[in-house]
């Protein structure tokens, strides 16, 4: 005698649990193995950071964990050498950084203004041309723009790497640009017959409901002037001038490759990133699009 018609030939919640456990297991497996192949670099470095010095970095076999001691100083002997004061450089980085967000902030926020929100003759040319030039790469101006700022005495001077900034950027004017559409023209007719002008529209009105995209100019702001080190290696030629960036260049060195102080000082430079992300991840995974609207 069969099962009967209405349960016949579905499983019984037993033979149910064990087929979900085994997706699940078999899922979640997958995961650990793609996260893990990917935090490898990760952990070679905080094992590399733990060796002492003069020893072998690239082994064969590999050695991913310390034979003897584990040297947890090299993290407090990354951050206090003589020679490359790290206090400092993280100094110099956020003064950079503090410069580049006042000036990217103001420019780029009052061209995608004028590209979104006002009428003028030629602006769709003007916004391919905008468009056209992230297409140049940063090697052709490399040389042309250092003449520049050389002839006008600004080599050793951290302003190239500032005033560039108070100019727009490309990609910025369009990210803002395109946000800024989403914004009810209504609000902007309303400001209009209330007597207000387009400076006002853009302090009081746009630029408030804007603070979305440009938290999200800032991380990538922040990222940009932290990881760069082209800009400060062409530009600065003091010391007390290097940033974070340009200081952990200075661990690799031929004559004394101090691995385990490098990967020491790497790891703890990623903290802030980190810290950035973890507060601004909403504004960077989230439909900063749609914030625009509930105004």
């Amino acid at each position: 005698m069969g099962l009967p018609s209405n349960i016949r030939g579905k499983k019984r919640p037993f033979q149910y649990r064990i087929s979900k456990f085994s997706k699940n297991f078999m899922v979640y497996g997958i995961l650990f193995i793609l996260c893990a192949f990917i935090l490898l670099p990760l952990g070679w470095m905080f094992t590399t950071a733990l060796r002492p010095d003069n020893t072998p970095t690239f082994t064969i076999p590999p050695e991913f964990f310390p034979t003897k001691y584990w040297h947890w100083e090299n993290f407090s002997r990354a951050l206090t050498n003589r020679n490359l004061p790290f206090f400092i450089f993280t100094l110099n980085t956020l003064k950079i950084f503090a410069l580049n967000v006042i000036g990217s902030v103001i420019s780029c926020t009052m061209c995608a203004f004028a590209f979104s929100r006002m009428r003028f003759r030629g602006k769709k040319m003007l916004f391919n041309f905008l468009l056209v030039t992230m297409l140049i790469p940063f090697a052709v101006l490399m040389i042309p723009t250092f003449i520049m700022f050389n002839k006008l005495g600004w080599y050793g001077t951290i302003l190239p790497l500032v005033v560039p900034a108070f100019f727009g950027n490309a990609f910025f004017i369009f990210l803002i640009t395109q946000y800024m559409k989403t914004i009810p023209v209504a609000l902007d007719e309303a400001a209009i017959i209330d007597g207000a002008n387009y400076f006002q529209i853009y302090w009081r009105i746009i630029l408030p409901l804007s603070m979305p995209v440009v938290a999200v100019q800032v991380v990538f702001l922040f990222l940009n002037t932290w990881g760069d080190l082209l800009g400060p290696l062409i530009y600065l030629t003091n010391t007390s001038q290097f940033t974070v960036a340009i200081g952990l260049a200075s661990f690799a060195t031929r004559e004394n490759p101090n691995n385990n102080l490098l990967m020491a000082a790497n790891l703890i430079m990623m903290i802030p990133p980190l810290i950035l992300f973890f507060f601004a991840q909403e504004k960077l995974i989230g439909g900063i699009a749609s914030v625009g609207l509930k105004g």
